[in-house]
């Protein structure tokens, strides 16, 4: 008759953080405090809405660098 092995729980897994949906962080953030948080390179955007994210990032906080590709 064979026993199978149990599993080990390694005791430090408790502290691991949880795994976060980061989109729908982001849409809570959307919906609760009218925070939007958005990449210019987000393939949902067209070239014109990506332009836009990226001149209004550059008017508020800077230039930031460019990416070529």
């Amino acid at each position: 008759m064979k026993i199978p092995t149990p599993q080990y729980r390694c005791p430090l897994g408790r502290f691991q953080p949880d795994v976060q949906d980061v989109d729908a962080i982001k849409q809570r953030g959307w919906r609760d405090q009218h925070i939007l948080v958005v990449s210019p390179d987000d393939e949902r955007l067209d070239w014109m809405e990506r332009e836009l994210v990226r001149q209004i990032g550059e008017r508020l906080y800077g230039a930031g660098g460019r990416r070529h590709g």
